[in-house]
């Protein structure tokens, strides 16, 4: 597969790269803990059907020292006991931020309060940041078909401030 644009080479898109990146720097300093923003970015782009994203989070994650099994598990986190419960809490919510259209209400109450039994004000505000930021990355891969396997951790590096 080769992509319909290449993205890095586009004086617009890398200029909006460089803001993407420092945004998800934010987060990426944030008391979010970097397992569960790794865990959020894989099953969205999963459910969003972004190779890209899902090569890059699962190399991160990887790098992060994040171990295979729980990786592989990620799509069926339901049934595995492999997930903290704030891990589990955290891919509720991403699941149902994801598949807005799907829900036709967003993430339920029950889901909320899950959310933040195990997260404080600042994980939470940090949550909601990196679901959106991933379903954003997502949509620009998959409309580009940014193709995926090439991604090494850390190469964006130097689009963040």
């Amino acid at each position: 597969m080769s992509a319909r644009v290449n993205l890095f080479d586009n004086a617009i898109a890398a200029k909006f790269g460089k803001r993407f990146a420092n945004a998800a720097m934010v987060i990426a300093q944030s008391p979010l803990p970097k397992a569960t923003q790794e865990l959020v970015s894989l099953r969205a782009s999963q459910i969003n059907g972004c190779g890209f994203c899902t090569d890059m989070h699962t190399k991160d994650a990887t790098a992060a020292g994040e171990t295979q099994t729980r990786l592989n598990l990620v799509a069926v986190w339901r049934e595995a006991t492999v997930f903290t419960d704030a891990e589990r809490a955290a891919l509720a919510f991403t699941e149902e931020g994801t598949r807005l259209a799907d829900h036709h209400r967003g993430v339920t109450d029950e889901t909320w309060a899950e959310v933040t039994k195990h997260h404080d004000d600042d994980q939470v505000a940090a949550l909601i940041c990196q679901v959106a930021l991933i379903n954003a990355a997502n949509r620009i891969n998959v409309i580009a078909r940014t193709p995926a396997g090439a991604y090494e951790p850390g190469m964006f590096a130097e689009f963040a401030d």
